[in-house]
């Protein structure tokens, strides 16, 4: 049984702007957090939350209590594959007193959502976004409904490539990691090898 699958989604131009303007506010979002997890040198969910949680919701109100936790799922999720993965040429176990590298989340970075800023009944999808829910009709797999009616969902992601929008459905454990750094990403860090930004 697949645990992944991809929904393409056709917004309307006006839907498409408000889209893209939740990107580049998920982003920033995330970009926020990036200076918590540096400080503190603390990237484990729980953690993070505690310690950015509070304030992030006062300097982002427009993206709601969900947002910003989904937000800390997303930087978690990445820097630990960039900080402590095994095969991570950033890991810290490996140079435990260098600086961490600084992560900085692209404006074409997916936005994370989960049961409460996504909702999908019938061939109706509604999506939160900052300035009001957001809903398509979209073609869904039979098998994706079902799943999504009865399953857990380890995360739910809106990407954009070019002028398409398209959403992705993960089934499976909580502790999985990237399997590679994403392209949304940069590393910069002087003495370590860096990504480079895809934008």
């Amino acid at each position: 049984m697949k645990s992944k699958f991809i929904l393409p989604i056709k917004p309307s131009p006006e839907q498409a702007v408000r889209l893209r303007q939740l990107q580049a506010s998920f982003a920033e979002l995330c970009n926020a957090l990036m200076p918590f997890v540096i400080n503190n040198r603390c990237w484990n969910r729980v953690g993070l939350h505690h310690l950015a949680y509070r304030s992030l919701r006062e300097s982002h109100p427009g993206m709601g209590s969900q947002m910003v936790c989904n937000a800390i799922y997303m930087v978690s999720r990445v820097c630990k594959k960039t900080y402590a993965a095994p095969d991570s040429p950033w890991r810290v176990k490996d140079n435990p007193d260098a600086s961490l590298p600084k992560i900085h989340f692209g404006p074409n970075a997916p936005v994370f959502f989960d049961r409460n800023t996504l909702s999908l009944k019938g061939n109706l999808l509604s999506m939160f976004t900052p300035d009001g829910r957001i809903r398509f009709e979209v073609k869904l797999d039979t098998e994706l409904e079902q799943r999504f009616a009865t399953e857990k969902i380890k995360e739910i992601g809106l990407a954009s490539a070019k002028d398409q929008f398209f959403l992705t459905f993960v089934f499976g454990p909580d502790d999985e990691v990237l399997a590679d750094h994403p392209a949304y990403v940069s590393i910069a860090a002087s003495a370590r090898p860096a990504a480079p930004m895809v934008q």
